[in-house]
């Protein structure tokens, strides 16, 4: 607002002081909204709104310090108090719109804006602050609100118009934040460097530079920019945030966890710097966990207050179940992840993770079947947890439930079948069938042959990613003896005892050690017998071996010596 020269006094002094003042304190409290110290920044708003009650500009800022931290009822409030102190300004009519987007209401935020303009049409920051508000959303996890981009733009636009003479680095910024929300990092790039140009000391553009070559994973150059920032501000809140950003998915690409280490340093002050916001809480406890500091972790997470009725106490409890698991409190974990299952109404905001950690607690519970539902939905979500899921099929073993443990198995194969652990499955799906038929055998039920062809597809499977995995040979030799006819075999068990033999005895180191000796007792022994009505000679080769390589054996000495015996009388001749 100009004074005009008629107005000027002998009081202009006193005039021109206190204005100097209140300039100064807003123009902090700006600064404060900018650098995230909302807690500062409501402060001074509030006593400026107090000693300034009928400039409108004071509740504008104070109702966005509102929005940034989630508050839209007490924003709107505020702005609505704004317009009735001040009617010549319009940013609280703006204020008003904006709360209506951040409501998902575009028709009412509309009608604001269009009344704002008709009270000031000339003026660029109309139009600005009508592109900011249109840029208005949610956290950005959320569905409830998203930016309109279209009419950002355009009034962006229209404000760079009106500002001929580019004096004003906000409308660069906006503009540049314009593009960088729809992740157009190429067109951002422009406007946030124009804003450096205008205005060097602007910090929030680099920092946006900075982060946005984090996500085209140019790290070095995005660590150069944020490092510039906090050299020439140490207390700039937001670029500390970027940068512990920027080191943990740097240290994501290797095994570097002294990065990770930085990125949980940088957060960590600029959570110190701003107002320990329970988002930003929630985020330190992500570091913490992608970092592997469990222990940390778990301390942090109990440590959280959030209010009874925030939905983010899901996200507490969630953190505090990971942690617990990960550090071996088990009880805790499955207390945690149950309690998380039940504050959380959205399917949708039910992570893979959650899922994997309910159930792997339920397993350590002894509760195999709850725990199969939930790993099977996280690996539903995430193929790479198929180890947990293997988890679950090998307890299902240990227990000699060997026809669900091969079911699991078989889960775990299809979900992954070439990925880490891949092998493991194989093996243990083909255990898991033969005990199952040789268990079903045993008892008379008569199982198909069908499970034994299931066996054999899964161990032929390790003979071929692995063909120095000598057991799998053996294995195979086992699973083709039962699919053999039993009255009349055709040996099918020959080639791979054979084969068996052959990997084994080629490294005499192995043949030697463990129970190599006698595994290879039983594959002569089987071969012994086989030949033992065909073939004498060769039956009494294999079983001179099986005596030779493990002398305790008994069954091969027995045969030796009926194929030493007299023939029965009236017969061998």
């Amino acid at each position: 607002m100009k004074i005009l020269k008629k107005a000027i006094t002998l009081n202009v002094g006193l005039v021109l002081m206190g204005s100097a003042v209140f300039a100064q304190n807003l123009n902090d409290a700006k600064k404060a909204i900018d650098a995230e110290q909302y807690q500062k920044a409501s402060s001074m708003l509030k006593s400026l709104v107090s000693s300034q009650a009928s400039n409108g500009e004071n509740y504008y800022n104070l109702g966005l310090v509102y929005l940034k931290t989630g508050y839209i009822d007490s924003a709107r409030a505020v702005f609505t108090k704004g317009v009735a102190a001040d009617a010549k300004n319009n940013l609280n009519l703006i204020g008003l719109g904006e709360a209506d987007m951040l409501s998902n209401n575009p028709t009412s935020a509309k009608t604001n804006f269009d009344k704002a303009v008709e009270m000031d049409k000339k003026n660029y920051k109309t139009y600005l602050e009508i592109g900011k508000a249109y840029l208005a959303q949610d956290k950005p996890s959320d569905d409830v609100s998203k930016p309109d981009f279209t009419n950002a733009l355009a009034n962006i636009a229209k404000a760079d118009e009106l500002d001929s003479k580019d004096k004003d680095a906000e409308v660069f910024l906006a503009q540049g934040d314009a593009y960088a929300l729809q992740k157009k990092n190429s067109e951002a790039l422009g406007p946030y460097f124009r804003v450096n140009d205008i205005d060097p000391t602007n910090r929030r553009a680099k920092t946006q530079i900075g982060k946005m070559y984090k996500e085209s994973r140019a790290f070095p150059e995005g660590e150069k920019e944020l490092q510039d920032v906090i050299a020439a501000d140490a207390n700039y809140g937001p670029a500390y945030r970027e940068l512990g950003e920027l080191y943990l998915q740097w240290s994501s690409f290797g095994t570097d966890q002294e990065k990770a280490k930085k990125g949980i340093e940088n957060y960590k002050k600029y959570m110190d710097l701003t107002d320990k916001s329970l988002e930003s809480q929630l985020r330190y406890a992500q570091f913490l966990f992608y970092a592997k500091d469990f222990p940390a972790l778990e301390q942090v997470a109990s440590s959280i207050q959030a209010p009874a009725n925030d939905p983010k106490n899901a996200i507490v409890s969630r953190m505090k179940g990971w942690a617990a698991y990960e550090n071996k409190n088990y009880p805790a974990a499955l207390t945690s992840m149950n309690d998380f299952f039940a504050k959380e109404k959205d399917a949708n905001k039910i992570l893979a993770f959650d899922y994997l950690y309910l159930g792997k607690a339920q397993l350590k519970a002894g509760q195999d079947s709850l725990a199969l539902i939930n790993i099977t939905k996280a690996v539903e979500k995430d193929s790479t947890n198929t180890d947990a899921l293997a988890e679950v099929a090998k307890s299902f073993y240990d227990a000699k439930k060997y026809a669900k443990s091969a079911e699991i198995y078989e889960k775990a194969i299809k979900a992954n079948p070439s990925g880490k652990g891949a092998l493991y499955n194989y093996y243990y799906n083909a255990l898991a069938n033969y005990f199952d038929f040789a268990g079903k055998l045993t008892a008379k039920q008569n199982p198909s042959k069908d499970i034994l062809v299931k066996a054999d597809s899964s161990i032929a499977k390790v003979t071929q990613l692995a063909p120095e995995t000598y057991d799998a040979y053996l294995t195979r030799a086992r699973i083709n003896s039962l699919m053999d006819d039993e009255k009349e075999p055709k040996g099918l068990m020959v080639p791979y005892y054979e084969e068996f033999i052959t990997k084994v005895t080629a490294k005499p180191e192995v043949a030697s050690s463990g129970t190599y000796p006698k595994r290879l007792s039983e594959a002569y022994d089987v071969l012994g017998g086989f030949y033992f009505y065909k073939d004498k000679a060769k039956a009494k080769e294999y079983f001179d071996k099986s005596v030779a390589v493990y002398p305790s054996g008994t069954f091969a000495a027995t045969k030796l010596k009926e194929l030493s015996a007299p023939a029965p009388k009236g017969k061998g001749k």
